[in-house]
């Protein structure tokens, strides 16, 4: 979950909702991820095996569509991982900007492509030190944000952070709930990550207890530290000033907010901190992502090519040489749209099957399934449920309306229709359904009920 998001979606989500009220966004963001966090820790918890949300979908919808759900999953998954990549690298050259005050829209493309590039280079080469290189990566980012909230208190101003604009909260207004979908999107890509527990459920000690522990901590303790944040930035930075692509604040607000508080060697300082920051996020990311094809495919869900490794070092290198080109695209997109045109693509690109089937597929689970054994068991079910399938739809319905011109409802369509056509090219091949029989695999799990200690439902 830590990673460059929150240093540049501040002034995302201030000028979606028109004025410092924007911290509505990340706790609207943080009440999504909480709901649809327990339906992640549900399902994690009762079949904990790799793969996450493509396990999931398979023995839910085996039963009508053979494996054609897990195949889309894995499908938009090759788009909206690079996607939320490329957004680390367009964060990457923005703070360089700040360095680099000259940096131009080519130089800039160029530096952009050359870090994927590095990136994937590194990566092509084997890893055998991920763990050590995580920590240092985590401790960058809590050394970067606790440096932004401390440089904030020592010249926070309240009446910054909290003097609105005229109807800020108008709830019968349209421009509100405009805003906050937009915030909203903005909030739930900060939260993303919240999840990752769930594609490791075969590597962790007792899943049962510790997959739906790791979830919530997971969010709340990211919830505390981005409001913080949040309202620490507001109180130094005039938000109008996040509003003006041409400022400093628009681009590199952390950076802007040293230099107010601490001067220009504290905000250079805790810029390369950022820098490698992002760096970091997105080495990290494309080496897991490049697992989830690789899993699918190895499982018999993808194109067999995926299943394929580096004969030396053991790496998927479809897979990585896949999501590096996908990257590099979403980072080009990214810098000749905006960074909340991004956003909203891989958000969209994620609602249809990871959200709102795999929502789906908890309640067909129990029903189909009621032997399975459930360590934990949502709370309140079903209104964590619903609350997540309308708040994902929220996102998804709004999508079009707050990125105008950019149409991400219906490139997602379409994306999930060629989904759909590479299915049936796929299942032709393997003859499997609907160009064979039907594969009914009832998933099994050693968890037992007391393994759910204080967590269960």
């Amino acid at each position: 979950m830590c990673g460059i998001g929150p240093f540049v979606t501040i002034p995302l989500m201030v000028t979606a909702f028109g004025g410092p009220q924007a911290v509505i966004g990340f706790l609207a963001g943080a009440v999504l991820a909480l709901a649809d966090g327990l339906v992640w820790a549900e399902l994690g918890a009762a079949m904990p095996g790799s793969g996450g949300s493509y396990v999931y979908l398979r023995q839910a919808f085996q039963y009508r569509t053979g494996r054609l759900m897990p195949f889309l999953f894995v499908w938009t998954a090759m788009l909206f991982i690079p996607l939320i990549m490329s957004t680390g690298v367009v964060g990457f050259v923005q703070y360089l900007g700040y360095l680099s005050p000259g940096l131009g829209q080519a130089s800039g493309d160029l530096v952009g492509l050359g870090v994927i590039a590095l990136v994937v280079l590194l990566l092509w080469r084997g890893i055998e030190h991920i763990a050590r290189i995580t920590a240092v990566m985590w401790a960058v980012m809590i050394a970067s944000v606790l440096l932004v909230i401390v440089a904030a208190a020592t010249d926070f101003s309240a009446h910054l952070a909290f003097t609105y604009p005229a109807h800020a909260f108008g709830l019968t207004s349209n421009h509100f709930w405009l805003g906050f979908a937009g915030g909203l999107t903005i909030g739930i890509y900060d939260y993303l990550g919240y999840n990752t527990t769930a594609y490791m459920g075969a590597e962790i000690k007792d899943p049962g207890r510790v997959l739906p522990r790791s979830v919530l901590y997971s969010i709340l303790g990211i919830m505390a530290i981005y409001l913080l944040l949040q309202i620490g930035t507001l109180g130094v930075i005039d938000w109008h000033r996040m509003t003006d692509p041409a400022d400093v604040a628009a681009t590199s607000v952390a950076s802007a907010v040293l230099e107010k508080t601490w001067g220009k060697g504290a905000a250079d300082t805790v810029t390369v901190l950022i820098l490698i920051t992002a760096f970091a996020s997105v080495f990290t990311g494309l080496l897991g992502g490049s697992r989830v094809p690789y899993d699918a495919a190895r499982d018999r869900v993808f194109f067999r090519p995926y299943a394929r490794l580096h004969p030396r070092h053991r790496f998927p290198t479809l897979g990585l040489a896949t999501m590096g080109v996908i990257t590099a695209a979403g980072f080009l997109v990214g810098r000749h749209t905006d960074l909340a045109t991004l956003i909203q693509l891989l958000t969209t690109v994620m609602v249809i099957v990871q959200a709102l089937a795999q929502i789906v597929a908890l309640s067909v689970l129990r029903r189909r399934r009621p032997d399975l054994a459930r360590p934990y068991r949502m709370w309140l079910y079903p209104l964590p449920s619903v609350v997540a399938f309308a708040g994902w739809c929220v996102i998804y319905g709004y999508a079009d309306k707050n990125s105008p011109g950019r149409h991400p409802i219906e490139w997602s369509l379409a994306w999930v229709a060629l989904g759909c056509v590479a299915f049936a090219v796929w299942a032709r091949l393997e003859k499997v359904w609907p160009f064979g029989p039907k594969e009914i695999a009832a998933e099994t799990t050693t968890a037992t009920e007391p393994d759910a200690g204080a967590l269960r439902g």
